[in-house]
């Protein structure tokens, strides 16, 4: 959700104004109340595809008949393959009737004209698992979807453009979004309704009423969709202040719940008439960022909001009904006031915990939406049709803790890399020649640098986002978004002429917001020492990609024999028997770094918090030994602790 950040957290009674939205549907006459029997509308019930979701005056019809819509997001991407079905489950089991789902571009096209749909980015397979279990589908396919990720969803390798404009009309943008919606859309078309599928909507882009930057965009857009064959029904989102910049004709406007006054409503049927209100994304909570504190739900203000909303006959959808992990370096960052990089976790608030176990709010949602009582005139579940089970909960173990017997200094590594770039001035990550051409999108890059003298070594906040700063071997300090300044020792000791390094890391680019255009990470502007600016770099790639793990990192590693400080690989290995668990990795006494597991990122921790643990699914290990590798930034703890509690700082 691009303004998820902005999303208020202890909210007054009445932050929905969903009275005044009462008032003006009256206004406009319309049913309130329906006669609704949806017991029948599932995917695996109707197999003749007449008429898909319809705005018929003041309610959605599906098929003909009148349909709310009760969604839930969880988003493919951010939960192992292995595991989708569970939730799926889950969310049907609770009493949900819709998925709604986001598509990552820049997940999905990595490097320019490399695509990936198989594995954890099948999204087919994940649609088609929904109306498995019975579920419809809302697709948000972008290209810019939020969602709080790296970019918003837009791959790194369009800021190679100097003079790129994100989400406008651009000819740099629409050429990059065209050939990726022409391998994209064909992979949706026959998961649509008419087709048999259960995909019932489709999301033109996604709160582009905050962005704005192109009044002919959403149209071209829309177009874009349709001509290559999208048919059911189209919707944009907007928060209550954005609604008419965001709104597209002859395409049903939805609402974020942000911004929501009797205004809000007022607009809503101006410029569409008297169509059905649906809350696209109601959430309960926000994201949390490393050195905030932990955001917490208020559950009674959650269910009295969901009550009116429903008394009202508003149709929802509940961002997040689960929302997983950010595993790897998925995640973004926003800016309230201080620039915020996101926490591992996506805990969000949602009705289900990271590893899939229901919260006290999953068992009362379930309880109010199959609860007949509650809905005279609502009927979700009938006679003759059984109530879905909630699948049974994931096991967990508590493995014991591991020592990191062996390590590797980042400095003992460099020479095995590939030789490094040189440059006059310094590179940005983007700009690199690498990965074929596409530049490097995450991870860390290392600048080096020959200097003769100390002095003040200053920024200009060239340093996106996070450097650490050496001298030779020897750490400095940090530099970041809060200090732009560092006293290099003017008396050197040194055979050689000594050199500096910044080892930068990128945290994660903007989610949202009109600065996503400047996004540009590692040092992206010249570094001054003693107001001169510093010339003659070798740049590192260090993008920690499954590549870098398996094929890069030499086999060099030397015994602990003493504590070892930072920046360093550590080695560990993980033994289990034939049905590994689910699990959560605790690094207590460990300071900041990345975690990877069988070569695959499990994401980044810090001890700043909140998050203290860190979700290891079960099928990530095998039966055997598996590796773990830390790479930690400062300085190390003296083993790996395993929990099954997630630690979110509650």
């Amino acid at each position: 959700m691009a303004l998820s950040m902005l999303t208020f957290l202890l909210r007054p009674v009445g932050i929905l104004c969903l009275s005044s939205g009462l008032l003006v549907m009256a206004q406009f006459g319309g049913d309130l109340s329906p006669r609704m029997n949806q017991a029948y509308l599932t995917p695996f019930h109707i197999k003749n595809r007449n008429v898909g979701l319809k705005v018929e005056g003041s309610s959605f019809t599906l098929d003909g008949s009148p349909f709310l819509i009760i969604a839930g997001t969880i988003h493919y991407f951010r939960v192992p393959r292995e595991y989708w079905r569970d939730r799926l489950l889950k969310l049907k089991a609770c009493g949900f009737n819709t998925l709604t789902t986001h598509i990552p571009w820049n997940l999905h096209e990595p490097r320019k004209g490399w695509f990936y749909f198989t594995a954890n980015l099948d999204f087919m397979a994940f649609i088609s698992i929904a109306s498995e279990v019975g579920l419809w589908v809302i697709l948000c396919p972008g290209p810019y979807i939020g969602s709080d990720l790296d970019l918003g969803g837009l791959p790194s390798w369009l800021l190679q453009d100097p003079k790129m404009k994100l989400r406008t009309t651009y000819k740099g943008f629409t050429k990059a979004m065209n050939h990726y919606f022409d391998e994209l859309i064909p992979k949706i078309v026959p998961l649509q309704y008419g087709k048999g599928g259960p995909i019932i909507a489709v999301q033109v882009e996604n709160e582009y009423g905050s962005y704005h930057r192109d009044k002919r965009y959403m149209s071209y857009i829309k177009k874009a969709l349709v001509t290559r064959g999208i048919k059911v029904l189209l919707m944009t989102a907007d928060d209550g202040k954005e609604l008419k910049r965001g709104h597209l004709k002859h395409v049903l406007s939805t609402l974020h719940m942000k911004n929501i006054k009797k205004e809000t409503y007022d607009t809503f049927f101006s410029i569409q008439g008297r169509t059905p209100i649906l809350m696209m994304v109601y959430t309960a909570s926000s994201l949390d960022g490393w050195g905030a504190v932990h955001n917490t739900l208020d559950s009674h203000m959650l269910m009295k909001e969901i009550r009116d909303m429903f008394n009202y006959s508003f149709s929802l959808n509940f961002y997040m009904f689960h929302g997983g992990t950010n595993f790897g370096f998925m995640g973004g960052s926003a800016v309230l006031d201080n620039y915020l990089p996101m926490i591992t976790s996506y805990g969000y608030g949602a009705l289900l915990t990271e590893n899939g176990e229901y919260t006290s709010e999953y068992l009362v949602f379930q309880e109010f939406f199959t609860s007949s009582f509650e809905w005279p005139n609502l009927l979700f579940f009938i006679e003759g049709v059984p109530m879905p089970q909630r699948p049974d909960l994931i096991p967990k173990a508590i493995y014991k803790s591991l020592l990191t017997p062996y390590y590797i200094s980042l400095w003992d590594v460099i020479p095995y890399l590939k030789e490094a770039i040189s440059s006059v001035k310094p590179i940005c990550m983007e700009k690199l020649s690498v990965n074929q051409g596409n530049g490097q999108s995450s991870g860390y890059i290392l600048y080096e640098v020959m200097i003769s003298t100390g002095g003040l070594l200053t920024t200009k906040n060239h340093v996106q986002d996070r450097g650490q700063v050496f001298l030779n071997e020897n750490y400095l300090g940090v530099l970041d978004h809060f200090t732009n300044q560092l006293t290099i020792p003017t008396k050197m000791d040194y055979k050689d002429i000594p050199t500096l390094r910044i080892l930068v890391e990128n945290q994660g680019c903007l989610a949202y917001g009109q600065d996503i255009n400047k996004e540009r990470k590692g040092l992206i502007g010249d570094i001054y020492l003693n107001n001169s600016p510093l010339r003659r770099f070798k740049i590192y790639s260090l993008d920690m990609k499954t590549k870098f793990l398996k094929r890069d990192l030499p086999n060099i590693w030397k015994p602990v024999s003493f504590k070892p400080r930072g920046p360093a690989f550590f080695l560990g290995i993980l033994r289990m028997g034939n049905y590994p668990k689910d699990t959560f990795i605790k690094m207590e006494g460990w300071t900041k770094g990345v975690i990877f597991i069988n070569g695959q990122n499990l994401g980044r921790y810090w001890n700043i918090g909140p998050q203290e643990a860190l979700y290891l699914p079960g099928p990530w290990l095998h039966p055997g030994s598996n590796e773990i590798i830390v790479f930690e930034e400062f300085r190390p703890g003296q083993e790996i602790r395993f929990t099954n509690i997630s630690h979110l700082g509650y």
